[in-house]
């Protein structure tokens, strides 16, 4: 699947892969400071992938798609993933990914307060409010690197996602919101995108 923006970059969007997962973690951090680069918050710059993007290529009930660069050999400089059964998502999660990864990242390693943030997550890790999955059992997350950003990308993303969900019988997807990110809140809402009833105030989704 393919598309251009109005000043034709060569931009190709197509299904995510595990393969993918090292450029995944990558995008992530380079995104995970409310929009822009979390590198100097961590020494473990791995966690922030490992938490909100890896497993959407590696874990049962997910999906995701990816924007790869044609002329910078095929590099991936965007994505978007998620779940089509988050609650069968989090439970797969809770037994066979997040115990291996506290094992493997105590808190006792972090010297920097937001890897220890993330150590702890791995041991508590945050839930679908009953409202969202009332909403819809999909949820995802998007991120595009800063210099891709602005260009029509994101809505494309979405609605490739929005395609491939309403194929799955899926009527609706909702998302967690960095509540700093102002840039990102105000992209979702000209997408359509708005507070789920009931969640906290963090949450969006939107009914396709």
């Amino acid at each position: 699947m393919s598309a251009c923006t109005p000043f034709d970059m060569p931009i190709t969007i197509r299904k995510a892969l595990e393969a993918d997962a090292p450029s995944l973690s990558r995008i992530c951090l380079l995104t995970a400071n409310a929009g822009s680069t979390a590198e100097a918050l961590h020494d473990f710059g791995e966690l922030p992938g490992l938490v909100y993007a890896v497993p959407y290529v590696k874990l049962p009930t997910t999906w995701g798609f990816v924007m790869v660069d044609d002329l910078r050999d095929d590099e991936v400089v965007g994505y978007i993933v998620g779940s089509t059964d988050t609650r069968a998502f989090e439970a797969y999660a809770t037994e066979h990914w997040w115990p291996q990864l506290a094992e493997k990242y105590p808190p006792s390693l972090a010297k920097k307060p937001a890897d220890e943030q993330y150590m702890n997550l791995l041991r508590n890790m945050h839930m679908g409010s009953d409202a969202c999955i009332k909403l819809s059992p999909a949820h995802m997350h998007i991120n595009i690197l800063p210099s891709y950003q602005k260009q029509g990308w994101g809505r494309k993303l979405i609605d490739t996602a929005a395609d491939f969900l309403k194929g799955q019988g899926l009527d609706g997807v909702w998302l967690g919101l960095d509540p700093r990110n102002n840039g990102a809140r105000l992209f979702y809402e000209k997408m359509g995108f708005t507070h789920v009833d009931g969640a906290p105030d963090n949450n969006m989704g939107i009914k396709f």
